[in-house]
């Protein structure tokens, strides 16, 4: 097995990578109270190190009181918080390597009875005013990833959270314009926080969004339904300024649509001819919701993913658990010393290394 077209460079307007791999999004909140410590800049600087192409953060939260649900998730905006990610970037950059945050609003999930003690705002009942100001927030937090030097962002659109909560007709049941029977209606406000952050950053910055199908209500929820209605749903954020499709799957290798074996990166590819991220179990056997329930899993072999990757499915491969497990596990692959690559453990999800 080969895994030499990993290593290949990309270049996409400003951002230019050494290679395909992407340290995927993993919320690890253990910022104090919002603000990242050097130990996270640690954590990200040693996967920098380790020939890790582009990092993601772990979401982190716009200047809303209902954007967080967990106390030591991240912020992105205020003094003290910036400054701590402008120590990540500069350690990530030290080692060579480039980032960008993903930037989050959780909408009505909660993971504590008691966190946040403000109302959770929900995708149906936000105010006209709600809405214009976390678009607005939005904005700023990117604005405030360019200006401290990150490399690019990513906008967190998938897995039940706001942005997600207004493409669902489960969660979005609104009669004004932020709602609607077609997914093309439900994406507007997606499009809308596409649009301001495409202001605030200008044509040159690059912006990522990552979007699922399924969400962590319902895993056999769909979106889109056929290729037809993912066009409505990614040609329009494409138009409002996204440059890279993050599609998130439970498992890479799995085909979205019947009769065809791409995944939902490959199907984004097609329909919008932008470049894509995969992501989904990449280098492990089993699906990452488990290791919630405490499960770990095997290492897997990399045969597909390389084979979808040198056929153009799609352009970057996001690792998850496996990098959370082993820091060094793109240099041990880049090295062919796949022998060395780790089992995934449960415990890893709990502690930073």
């Amino acid at each position: 097995m080969s895994t030499e077209s990993l290593f290949t460079p990309f270049k996409y307007k400003n951002l230019e990578l050494k290679n395909r791999i992407v340290m995927a999004p993993m919320t690890r909140a253990q910022s104090d109270n919002g603000v990242p410590t050097q130990q996270i800049a640690d954590y990200y600087a040693r996967r920098a190190a380790a020939e890790v192409g582009l990092i993601l953060s772990e979401g982190t939260v716009i200047n809303r009181p209902a954007s967080k649900n967990m106390q030591n998730i991240p912020d992105f905006y205020g003094t003290e918080a910036l400054n701590g990610w402008k120590n990540v970037i500069d350690a990530v950059h030290h080692n060579g390597g480039k980032m960008g945050p993903q930037i989050w609003h959780v909408g009505d999930t909660r993971s504590s009875a008691d966190y946040p003690t403000v109302e959770m705002e929900k995708a149906s009942t936000m105010t006209l005013e709600d809405i214009q100001d976390t678009i607005a927030q939005f904005a700023a937090s990117a604005k405030s990833a360019k200006d401290l030097g990150f490399d690019v962002l990513e906008i967190h659109g998938a897995h039940g959270y706001l942005i997600d909560q207004f493409f669902w007709e489960g969660t979005n049941t609104r009669t004004d314009d932020y709602g609607g029977k077609t997914i093309k209606e439900r994406s507007r406000f997606a499009v809308d926080v596409v649009k301001a952050i495409r202001a605030a950053v200008g044509e040159d910055f690059t912006i990522i969004i990552r979007l699922s199908q399924w969400k962590q209500q319902d895993y056999s929820v769909k979106l889109a339904h056929t290729p037809e209605e993912m066009e409505e749903w990614l040609l329009p954020l494409k138009d409002a300024g996204v440059d890279i499709f993050h599609c998130s799957q439970r498992r890479f290798w799995e085909p979205e649509f019947e009769g065809s074996d791409l995944n939902f990166a490959g199907w984004a590819k097609k329909i919008t001819g932008q470049p894509t991220i995969t992501v989904g179990s990449v280098g492990l056997e089993g699906d990452f919701m488990a290791a919630f329930g405490g499960q770990g899993t095997e290492k897997a072999d990399l045969t597909e993913l390389t084979k979808r990757l040198e056929r153009g499915d799609f352009d970057l491969v996001a690792v998850g658990r496996a990098l959370l497990q082993d820091p060094e596990w793109a240099k041990k692959v880049k090295e062919q010393n796949t022998e060395a690559l780790l089992d995934f453990s449960a415990e890893s999800l709990g502690v930073l290394y």
